[in-house]
């Protein structure tokens, strides 16, 4: 029974901690992909979807461009329009890119066609990415065209071919944005060619997120804000970071009921062995000297559960990690399957820690051979 609580315990605490990686590396990821991790907008009371236009200094552009610390800097800006297609209308928000835009973040969603061509820069301007929720409730697919309606005075509208199809698994994306070339907004609002509605910057290393969003945001022109992603998606990482309580509680539960099966097997030990104590006293042996007998026990049956929980543990991540085989509900977990991230110092860590905080509370019922007279004990039956 030692054994197997230790077992459940172990494989319990690897499964918890992979899972939560994965949930939050899966989420973080894909959130990053399409927004990047630092947004540099205007600074004003404009709440709406169509961002503020402004130029920034192409000497700090380039600054932030050469900064170790950055990966790319890319430019975007966003317009709100009404799709018009099959006797059906969705509002949607259009989130113009440019030729510098980087793709690569964004294939790994891309289910369905291709990123825009901006080789042509009269046709990239009619092509557009729409999301599969979009695609879906107005019956559209790769190579479908629509009007798209700008609400503005005077009204414009435009033609759009789908050239590509995108599922990131975040509602609030999803149902949100579409994506198109970032000059067709600069001419529907009348911006020169170097105003941009914001700029997004991905970083080298997430951990540093807030010091290098306050970095940013120190080297900025007075009038302009830079954001973290954690700004703009509160929620979704307010959740993620409860998970990592609901993973303190599922450790601390699992290694409780770890330590309540040792505790008992040891106290079974001490007590089935009591004649034995007692002749090893008569014979000369001290207290800790026979205490080390029952601890080396008891290592010996916390190592053995440790191997059969790391087998089991392991063995159910790399399974679901492989063949995505528990499947989930994407409208309210942002995807289809569990995700698992399994890191070997975090295995080892975990076990390191298991057996040390068992052998160090093994220590209190083995003070029990303490309490053993030789002379009570020979006479024990």
């Amino acid at each position: 029974m030692a054994i197997l609580g230790i077992t459940l315990g172990i494989a319990v605490m690897i499964l918890a901690l992979a899972v939560v990686k994965g949930f939050k590396s899966e989420i973080r990821e894909k959130v990053r992909g399409f927004s990047g991790d630092i947004q540099i907008l205007k600074n004003d009371l404009n709440t709406s979807f169509e961002n503020s236009p402004f130029s920034l200094d192409p000497a700090k552009l380039n600054d932030l461009e050469k900064d170790s610390n950055i990966v790319f800097v890319q430019a975007f800006a966003t317009k709100p329009g009404i799709i018009k297609v099959n006797d059906e209308v969705e509002g949607v928000v259009l989130k113009g890119v440019d030729a510098n835009y980087n793709w690569e973040a964004l294939k790994p969603v891309l289910i369905a066609g291709n990123p825009i061509n901006f080789k042509d820069t009269f046709a990239s301007q009619k092509q557009i990415i729409v999301s599969q929720h979009t695609a879906q409730k107005l019956s559209l697919k790769v190579g479908d065209d629509f009007l798209m309606y700008f609400v503005q005075e005077p009204l414009r509208k435009r033609k759009f071919e789908i050239v590509g199809i995108y599922n990131l698994g975040v509602e609030e994306v999803d149902r949100t944005y579409v994506i198109g070339d970032i000059n067709l907004i600069r001419r529907l609002n009348n911006w020169s060619v170097d105003e941009v509605g914001g700029y997004e910057i991905r970083v080298t290393d997430f951990n540093q997120l807030d010091e290098l969003t306050a970095q940013v945001h120190d080297g900025l022109d007075i009038g302009l804000k830079a954001y973290s992603i954690k700004e703009l998606y509160p929620i979704i990482f307010q959740w993620l970071s409860l998970l990592d309580v609901n993973t303190q509680v599922i450790f601390i539960l699992m290694l409780a009921v770890a330590l309540i099966n040792m505790i008992s097997a040891l106290l079974i030990m001490i007590l089935e062995r009591t004649q034995f104590i007692g002749l090893l006293k008569a014979l000369g042996s001290s207290n800790w000297t026979i205490r080390k007998i029952f601890l080396y026990q008891a290592g010996y049956l916390i190592g053995f559960g440790l191997l059969l929980g790391n087998l089991l543990g392991v063995g159910l991540a790399m399974l679901q990690q492989y063949t995505h085989f528990i499947k989930l509900d994407q409208d309210s977990y942002y995807m289809n399957f569990v995700p698992i991230e399994l890191h070997l110092s975090d295995i080892l860590l975990l076990n390191l820690g298991t057996l040390t905080i068992c052998l160090l509370v093994m220590i209190i019922p083995s003070m029990l051979v303490s309490k053993i007279t030789p002379l009570k004990a020979l006479r024990f039956n």
